[in-house]
């Protein structure tokens, strides 16, 4: 349990509460949580048998989930977009989205 709340507080920086109302903080450490369990939903349902099955928050967070680009705007030139160059092949994003749908399927069945 020590593991997964060291998880949460580097990798979803749920050690974040320096705001100056306790609600702020409150909110803070929900969205931290929130965004933990659907991690780890995420890890033993739609990245069940793939090379992030065992993999932390952090790990998923960054080269799973991450995308960024990179924008340059310059007086002389045009604008330049470099977009983001995928981390993970594409078929580690459909086998996810194919083992979630299947979840959400098999949950909404009637019994």
């Amino acid at each position: 349990m020590e593991n997964r709340i060291k998880e949460c507080q580097l990798d979803l920086y749920a050690d974040r509460t320096s705001a100056a109302t306790m609600r702020a903080n409150q909110l803070r450490l929900w969205f931290a949580s929130m965004a933990y369990v659907l991690l780890c939903a995420l890890r033993r349902i739609g990245l069940a048998e793939t090379v992030f099955a065992d993999a932390t928050c952090g790990t998923i967070r960054l080269k799973f989930l991450k995308i960024g680009a990179l924008v340059r705007i310059s007086v002389r030139t045009h604008q330049d977009r470099h977009g983001p160059r995928p981390a993970q092949p594409p078929e580690h994003w459909g086998h996810a989205a194919r083992r979630l749908a299947d979840a959400a399927r098999a949950r909404a069945a009637p019994v």
